[in-house]
């Protein structure tokens, strides 16, 4: 694709050292794997026209909860080294033959959207990456500990990812390595440089941290929170009446009854007040703004779709939610049987451990059109964490 922009994320590692029952680009900060936060620093940019995933071959599951939704290209099995794994990202570019392409570290999930610019940039002059000034002063040691050397600072860098390379000279250079039988490069402008390339620096981010030990982890999770001191609160309410059939939907799961219920879509009263709530703390108006009863597009809909919605507005504004609540209001049918599979259905669609989900279930002592069973209500609470606004 002629002028095009790619990036290859490699998530092929294990990541042992960062403790954990998972890989670390498979856990979670603020609830969101960190390897979702890694893919969408590139879906989400104006700039990139494709984004290819290397993961390891036992990861497959692991990676289509992770990046459902996102567009991506079919992610491709990595090698034994991250050599071997980016060389096979560049391998399932070569037919579309992008113009540049940025190589960036899955465990570097906060890479901002200007650092990705600034990559695709320098990534035009043939090969540059991002780097850092060392603060601190670094001597050189013999094997026994002693001080050989005080280095200039001034003139050392740490560096990051993303690495910016035209693609045809970045592949070019990695079959270079592969026939001269060298498979021991850590990062590709040490490979470049091998492979007589000139490489640039240009300016990197403090941000951009490598999650590599359980501290670092601990370190995320803590400024994470942190970032997102905008604690919003919103309501929901909905209400369905009984009408002729054999079943309920009730947080996305079928419940026979002995009748059915009329409403917009599949008349889903407690994710439809979900919705709502969502909506209401993020200000954005009600499930009716996005989803017209009026749009036949909708009839007999999931509402596990508006969910699905609502939740991707909190994540497109940066935030989490921190917290799900229903209250259902009937007669009938019983909740108590399908309580434990609606809470984990909540919790799968919004993408929330399932302690976050909170779901309870009473009458209204045959008081009202619900004690009459004509219908019945849901009242719904989210709470969310968003980044504070600076407008």
């Amino acid at each position: 694709m002629a002028g095009a922009v790619a990036a290859i994320v490699v998530a092929g590692g294990r990541g042992i050292r960062a403790g954990g029952e998972l890989p670390k680009q498979y856990r979670t900060i603020g609830g969101i794997p960190v390897l979702r936060l890694s893919l969408a620093a590139f879906t989400s940019h104006p700039e990139i026209a494709m984004v290819q995933p290397v993961i390891h071959a036992d990861d497959e599951q692991l990676f289509s909860a992770a990046s459902a939704g996102l567009p991506l290209r079919p992610a491709v099995r990595g090698g034994a080294t991250r050599q071997a794994s980016v060389f096979s990202g560049l391998e399932a570019l070569a037919p579309d033959e992008p113009e540049i392409v940025l190589v960036h570290d899955a465990a570097r999930p906060f890479a901002s959207a200007e650092l990705v610019s600034r990559a695709v940039a320098a990534g035009c002059k043939g090969a540059a990456v991002p780097g850092l000034p060392v603060s601190d002063t670094v001597k050189a040691i013999d094997a026994s500990g002693r001080v050989v050397e005080t280095l200039d600072r001034s003139r050392l860098r740490t560096v990051q990812t993303p690495q910016a390379f035209v693609f045809s000279t970045l592949l070019a250079a990695h079959r270079k390595a592969r026939e001269a039988g060298r498979d021991d490069f850590t990062d590709d402008a040490a490979l470049a440089e091998w492979a007589g390339l000139p490489v640039d620096i240009f300016e990197g981010e403090a941000g951009n941290m490598k999650l590599t030990t359980a501290e670092d982890f601990a370190r995320a999770e803590r400024d994470s929170l942190a970032a997102l001191g905008d604690v919003r609160t919103g309501c929901g309410y909905d209400v369905h009446a009984f009408t002729d059939g054999d079943h309920v939907m009730l947080g996305g799961v079928r419940i026979p009854h002995e009748r059915g219920v009329s409403g917009h879509s599949d008349a889903d009263v407690a994710l439809h007040a979900l919705v709502d709530a969502i909506l209401g703390a993020l200000a954005e108006g009600d499930i009716g703004v996005h989803f017209p009863p009026s749009d036949p597009q909708w009839r007999g809909a999931a509402s596990e779709l508006f969910l699905a919605f609502a939740v991707e507005r909190v994540r497109q504004r940066g935030g989490r939610i921190a917290h799900l609540d229903v209250t259902l209001v009937c007669e009938a049918p019983r909740i108590g049987p399908y309580r434990e599979a609606i809470c984990a259905r909540i919790a799968e669609i919004a993408g929330v451990p399932l302690d976050r989900v909170g779901l309870k279930a009473t009458t209204s002592e045959k008081l009202g059109f619900t004690g009459r069973r004509e219908g019945l209500v849901a009242h719904a609470t989210a709470t969310l964490r968003l980044p504070w606004s600076t407008t």
